[in-house]
């Protein structure tokens, strides 16, 4: 049996578990049992775990094909999606079998246009662990390239917003925050069919 001890100064519960009475009678437990309890459900789920991802932007990436905008760019939609794929690359490897995670809420700054042919890395880090609610930070860059030999100096598709093309340099595209729920697979799935009319 594992006791928490030193964040919650009540006397453990008939479980071991260290907690307190709140107004009412009610037992309540402290954030040491929740990140305990959050190690249960999601295993080895622990902040500061972080994963990237990369696209190059094509045609079906853009504005126009996800059908949020009229011009070629990186569509905000596609960029949030690759968002929510680096934060569930993050925590894949550590989720208990059964276990996966769902997007519940999404906050998104999208600071800078990237065209087509951009390479875009956008990387997620799980930053909060409250039971089975998850809270990421992500970042996402645009790999701005260096003009190679006959292009015009401080030009190309990596050179908007006044960057200069004297080699790689990585240009702020968007962040943001995201949050995800531990969910079991199969139980989710079967509620998900169950609100079908």
């Amino acid at each position: 049996m594992t006791q928490i001890r030193g964040m919650w100064d009540g006397p453990p519960d008939k479980a071991g578990i260290y907690g307190d009475f709140a107004g009412g009678g009610k037992w309540e437990v402290g954030p040491a049992v929740r990140r305990a309890r959050s190690r249960v459900v999601g295993m080895g789920v622990a902040a500061g775990q972080r994963a990237s991802v990369s696209a190059v932007v094509s045609d079906a990436d853009t504005a126009i094909a996800a059908g949020s905008g009229d011009v070629p760019v990186l569509a905000t939609p596609r960029l949030l999606a690759l968002a929510e794929a680096a934060a569930v690359a993050a925590i894949a490897p550590q989720l208990a079998p059964g276990m996966t995670s769902v997007g519940t809420a999404a906050s998104l700054e999208h600071r800078r246009a990237s065209p087509v042919g951009a390479e875009v890395v956008v990387e997620a880090e799980l930053t909060e662990v409250d039971g089975r609610r998850l809270m990421f930070s992500f970042i996402a860059r645009e790999i701005a390239r260096q003009p190679g030999p006959g292009a015009a100096p401080g030009g190309g598709a990596g050179d908007a917003g006044g960057a200069g093309g004297d080699g790689d340099e990585e240009l702020v595209v968007g962040a943001g925050t995201l949050e995800r729920v531990l969910v079991d697979r199969a139980a989710f799935l079967a509620r998900a069919a169950s609100h079908r009319p």
